[in-house]
């Protein structure tokens, strides 16, 4: 492969059992496995019992929960000696919004004067800190005597605020917190009261300023010591569109690192490309993972599936106008904060305008209908837009405009944004494009995904619901403009269902008579009746994704995620309010379904888990193969049949994966193959041409170069049998094989 350029990355998912050394003793079984480098979720100093890692608390230190520098140079040490490469996922956008976070508490002390207040992402013109960690209303608090201060602390239940250095010493309570560089208030007022940046809606996340080069090269110490010092090969950017600045951001990093590749977490929608002008390598590869399922999903399945879920759940809305609704359900609702903040900064960028004289309720029309018409994360307009902003920023107006008895405000804020000249309106339009992506990423992924249930295979992070196919030609330009630097990956700790349920999910497409079988058995059950028949379909959809012949133990999994999807949809059921009726009575209903098909599998289950077997050996065969190179999310290798965190976060059992590796029919040994195929024909797939056929007889993926073809293919039928390097059939008849035969 190309030089820095990985063969193949193996993600693993840090803590919960998962530290430093346990990741060394892996070393063995992942050279044999065949991947060149490690892809590490984030090190840094997290929350204390943080699941996760993005929570971090302190950039400049690794957790000692997983082994501290001392274990990590272990680690890379004995990676570097086997050959393998780390790729560390960083954090750029936010740390915790915690009382653990030192940074933040020499802000709580120091306030505005802090040497890290302008760390931060803080409104100090709306005043102190606002700190919406209490239990109950402030006033109830102070009347009930919950609140004490000694010792330069401020104290309820187990929590201390640290207390302005020079505070009063004074037994007045109150007038001593309103002397404060913060304001403690009740946890709801986070809905509409915060004074500071979070990422998307999670109030515990503060966002910080690394458009400040102070700030970068603070946050980034760290990181410029592990890879200059040869421990960190590559750069993985989590959430790149939370960033004031993109471009300046990886220019920065570039100019700090610049042998060192880069990729981006980042969303495209539709035919959006990354900016031409960003120094990456790629993005992570979730529209890799969108082409793939596009590719394996049958039109007319879906036509049958369209009428028979109408029929089954009476909605007749299209995806778009579910998107919309969501979109505002959002703003009123989990980001009401963020649009009051908007709303507040047009109002100063406006001044002085004389296009219009906008008052507060014309700005707040506006910002929401230029939020809600915005149709991907976001635009990249710094001191002024480009070509493609400014197009898309003049569709935007157009599509927002519409419906409204006024356009004069709209269109002046979009005047604003296209051509920003003042300091308040370069203010705006960086916050603008900060929010519009939290937007659409909670509006469409936690939200009208969950609503709109037709066909989950297409409700995926990166995807299109109502985009589940895909043509040949657009399939082929799609691959042609990728490069061997791009990441293709099938599965990670975001997406909403596993590579391998999800293709359990496509196969509903090739047989939807099938799966209309198993929902009118399923709503014959008794306990359906008090479902919502919108539910019924998406319970019945997430039982076969993760259906192990278990009905105990896949009835755990997926009464958890049933109270998830339920109250992210937002529809009777919400985090802060469940509706724990209709949960009981959906959980209910699975656990019918599977007793049902624990008792007897029924054929038309036999017949799609066949099917969905089959694609996910198909998709494997692609996700290797295809332009780029192949990210396996841990334990993905041995099949991984997984919902949403953190059903795809539980513990993976690698010490019974190399006996599978010895079945010739297994995922695994499949898994194995295709990596050392990888390594033995680098040259070739660096280079190839790439192609997609698309047929009734099935897909195929065919690459050209140096006097050879490659071909992946899977058929719907059984044909006539090539030399193979891999082959197999299946129960239904269907075929996958991987090919290469010398050019006609």
């Amino acid at each position: 492969m190309t030089p820095h350029i990985p063969t193949a990355t193996y993600r693993i998912q840090m803590r919960e059992g998962v530290d430093f050394d346990r990741v060394t003793r892996l070393l063995p079984y992942l050279t044999d496995l065949g991947v060149s480098h490690l892809y590490l979720s984030p090190i840094f100093q997290a929350s204390t019992g943080s699941t996760h890692g993005y929570d971090i608390i302190d950039p400049t230190r690794i957790d000692p929960a997983l082994g501290g520098r001392e274990g990590f140079d272990r680690l890379a040490q004995a990676a570097h000696d086997r050959g393998l490469g780390i790729i560390l996922d960083i954090v750029p956008n936010h740390t915790a919004f915690t009382l653990e976070n030192p940074w933040l508490l020499d802000v709580l002390k120091h306030g505005p004067s802090s040497r890290y207040a302008r760390h931060f992402d803080i409104d100090w013109d709306a005043g102190p800190l606002v700190l919406p960690f209490l239990p109950e209303p402030f006033e109830k608090m102070l009347a009930d005597g919950a609140f004490s201060a000694a010792d330069g602390m401020w104290r309820f239940g187990d929590v201390a605020v640290p207390l302005a250095e020079g505070s009063p010493a004074t037994d007045d309570l109150r007038a001593l917190h309103d002397a404060q560089h913060w304001r403690l208030v009740h946890y709801e007022l986070e809905r509409d009261g915060i004074t500071h940046r979070r990422f998307f809606n999670v109030t515990s996340l503060i966002g910080m300023r690394v458009e400040d080069r102070a700030v970068f090269d603070d946050t980034h110490s760290l990181i410029f010591d592990l890879v200059r010092s040869g421990r960190v090969q590559g750069l993985r950017v989590d959430h790149i569109d939370g960033l004031a600045d993109p471009a300046t951001y990886l220019d920065w990093l570039h100019e700090a690192l610049p042998d060192t590749p880069v990729w981006v977490e980042k969303i495209l929608v539709g035919h959006e490309t990354l900016p031409p002008d960003w120094k990456t390598a790629g993005t992570t590869g979730y529209e890799a993972a969108r082409l793939i399922a596009r590719a394996f999903t049958d039109p007319s399945g879906i036509e049958e599936l369209d009428h028979a879920w109408r029929l089954a759940t009476g909605i007749d809305s299209d995806f778009r106008d579910e998107l919309r609704q969501a979109k505002l359900d959002v703003l009123d609702n989990e980001l009401a904060a963020e649009r009051r903040q908007l709303r507040d900064m047009a109002a100063l960028a406006a001044q002085g305008s004389p296009l219009a004289e906008p008052g507060p309720e014309s700005l707040r029309e506006a910002v929401t209908a230029l939020l809600v018409a915005t149709p991907r994360y976001r635009t990249y307009v710094t001191d002024a837009a480009g070509p493609e902003d400014r197009e898309l920023l003049r569709t935007i107006a157009e599509d927002a405009a519409q419906g409204l008895r006024s356009r004069a405000v709209v269109d002046l804020l979009a005047d604003l944004m296209t051509d920003p000249r003042t300091d308040a309106a370069r203010a705006f339009v960086r916050r603008f494009q900060q929010v519009s992506g939290a937007l659409l990423a909670k509006a469409q992924e936690d939200t009208a995904g969950f609503r709109w249930t037709r066909y989950l295979a297409a409700n995926e992070v990166g995807a299109e619901p109502d985009e589940p196919t895909v043509t040949v030609d657009e399939a082929t330009a799609f691959l042609a403009a990728r490069r061997p630097a791009d990441m293709t990956l099938v599965s990670t700790h975001d997406t909403k269902r596993s590579g391998d349920s999800r293709m359990r999910l496509v196969a509903i497409s090739h047989l939807p008579q099938a799966f209309q079988a198993l929902h009118d058995q399923s709503a014959a059950l008794p306990s359906a009746e008090g479902v919502e028949p919108r539910w019924r379909w998406y319970v019945l959809q997430s039982a076969l994704a993760i259906w192990d012949g278990q009905a105990e133990r896949t009835a755990d999994r997926l009464n958890q995620h049933i109270e998830k999807a339920m109250r992210e949809a937002k529809l009777t059921s919400f985090w802060t309010n469940p509706d724990e009726a209709a949960e009981t009575a959906a959980k209910t209903f699975a656990r019918d379904i599977l007793d049902q098909w624990g008792d007897r599998e029924p054929p038309a289950l036999q017949s799609l888990l066949q099917r969905g077997e089959a694609l996910a050996f198909a998709q494997l065969a692609f996700q290797m193969l295809m332009p780029g190179f192949p990210d396996i999310y841990r334990g993905d290798e041995a099949g991984l049949l997984a919902l949403t965190d953190p059903d795809n976060r539980l513990a993976v059992d690698w010490a019974a994966f190399p006996e599978r590796a010895q079945d010739k029919d297994a995922k695994m040994h499949w898994t194995q193959q295709l990596l050392f195929l990888r390594k033995t024909r680098q040259d070739f797939l660096r280079d190839a041409d790439a192609a997609i056929q698309i047929d009734d007889a099935g897909v195929r993926l065919i690459r050209r170069s140096q006097g050879q073809v490659l071909t992946a293919a899977f058929s719907r039928i059984p044909a006539q049998r090539e030399a193979e390097i891999l082959f197999r059939a299946f129960g239904d008849g269907s075929q996958v094989s991987v090919t290469i035969t010398q050019a006609s």
